[in-house]
Parts: C-alpha cells; sequence; structure tokens
C-alpha cells in the first residue's frame, strides 16, 4: 500500500484439481529426525504386536500347557519346580547367601537391585548415541543381566533329574477301589498304604499297583521277596491274608 494511490489486494483463488490426504511425511529417510506418533509410529508397533501375538497363539494350540497328576500333600518326596522363565530365581534361592536367614537378600534385595537397575538405565544414560558400543553403561548391564539369567537357568536345569521329576507329575490313572473289601483292609494293614498310597496309584518311592497284568501268584511273590526298591519280608501277615490282598490288587483296572 502506497500513501495517496488506494489500496490494492492480491490473493490466489485457484483450487488444484488433485487434492491430496493430509498425511504427515515420513521422516525416515532423515537421520536425526522424527515421525509423527499417529498414524505412523502407532501403526508400526501394532502390526509388529499383532504378529507376536498371532505366533504365540499358535504355540499355545500347538503345545497345549502339560498337566500333572492332582497334588497329593502326603507325597512329601514330590519336587516342586517353578516354570522354565523363574528357574533362574529359583536357582539363586539355592546358594547361602541367599537362601536360609538370607532368604530376604534372594528374593528381595538381589531381583529388586536387578530390575530397578533396568528402570532406571534410561535416565543414568541419556546419550543420543544408539549404537552398542557407544553406550558402555546400557550395553554392560543388559549383557550382565543376560549373562547372569543364562547361568543361573542353566545351572538350575543341570541339577534337576528330569526323568524321575516327569514320573513323580506322570498322570496315573485310578482304579474303582472298594475300600470295604478284605484285601483292602489287609493293604492298609500291612502299611502298604504309607507307600503306595490309599489310591494305590503309587508315589515317589513306589510304583502304582493299578492295572500291573500281574497274576494273583506273581503279586504274591513281590509281596514276600520283593522287588526293585522294595525289599524283601515287608508283608508281615499269614497266607491266608496274602491270598486275599495278591488277588485283590491283580484285578485293580483302571477306569
Amino acid at each position: 500500500m502506497h500513501r495517496g494511490k488506494g489500496m490494492k489486494f492480491v490473493g490466489d483463488s485457484r483450487v488444484p484439481a488433485e487434492r491430496k490426504p493430509n498425511i504427515p511425511k515420513d521422516y525416515s529417510e532423515y537421520p536425526g529426525k522424527t515421525e509423527a506418533f499417529w498414524p505412523n509410529f502407532l501403526l508400526k508397533e501394532w502390526m509388529v504386536g499383532s504378529v507376536f501375538l498371532i505366533g504365540y497363539l499358535c504355540l499355545t494350540i500347538a503345545h497345549p500347557s502339560p498337566l500333572e497328576r492332582v497334588a497329593d500333600p502326603t507325597d512329601t518326596g514330590y519336587l516342586p519346580l517353578p516354570d522354565w522363565y523363574f528357574l533362574f530365581l529359583y536357582q539363586l534361592l539355592k546358594y547361602s547367601y541367599a537362601s536360609g536367614p538370607y532368604n530376604v537378600i534372594g528374593a528381595f534385595i538381589i531381583p529388586g537391585l536387578a530390575f530397578g537397575g533396568l528402570m532406571l538405565a534410561p535416565f543414568i544414560d541419556r546419550g543420543p548415541k544408539r549404537r552398542p558400543i557407544d553406550r558402555p553403561f546400557a550395553t554392560g548391564f543388559m549383557l550382565l543381566s543376560l549373562a547372569a539369567v543364562i547361568f543361573l537357568t542353566w545351572e538350575a536345569v543341570n541339577a534337576v533329574d528330569w526323568k524321575a521329576r516327569e514320573a513323580q507329575g506322570a498322570i496315573v490313572e485310578e482304579a474303582a477301589i472298594d475300600t470295604n473289601s478284605d484285601g483292602f483292609k489287609i493293604y492298609q494293614e500291612n502299611g502298604c498304604i504309607n507307600c503306595h498310597g490309599d489310591t494305590l496309584s503309587g508315589g515317589s518311592a513306589a510304583p502304582s499297583l493299578v492295572g500291573t497284568g500281574l497274576t494273583a501268584e506273581e503279586v504274591a511273590d513281590i509281596a514276600k521277596n520283593g522287588k526293585g526298591s522294595m525289599p524283601p519280608g515287608m508283608y508281615k501277615g499269614n497266607e491266608e491274608d496274602l491270598k486275599k490282598l495278591s488277588e485283590f490288587i491283580s484285578t485293580l483296572e483302571a477306569k
């Protein structure tokens, strides 16, 4: 605008023929730049999460969770174990400085320091560089934690007798037992129930007596002379009761 010569307005009223959607720019080609959280970054996160979720669901369908037999509080020989991802902590609690009177150290203090360090790592190491070699604190702490978890898990796995562990937790078929029969009463009176259980399904030190496929004579011979971990002379009754006991056991069949 110039004084004394009026006022002029200049504008552009053209409308583009091709309208472009209002999409933020892709900053992936510009190092040091960022991209829009919505929808660019969030969409990528959702896509990656969906892939892992579908893979996890496929694994649960292909490999269902293994089940064990019903918990028996009278079985003192049973060895409980946590899931594989807690085996490192299970192994840590075996060491003298983290068990017994120092159990608080192994259960709370050491894991608390480790996970607390992971939470504080972004605040301690604020360097803009992304290469692991340029971030010694974060990289060193990550490698130390990973090595400790792998070592402790490996030690826990090697310390377990897995064949005996699977045998302890195996689901054993039960039989319909007549607890009022003479054979079952003799079974109780002679102390057989202490090792083989009230359902005759066995325990940590005794096999199951259900569906053995043995004849009455074979059962009577084992009761007198023993077999495997069962020493001879365990049966203390007379021959008549032994016959009733052996016939009772030989006829047991799973449901």
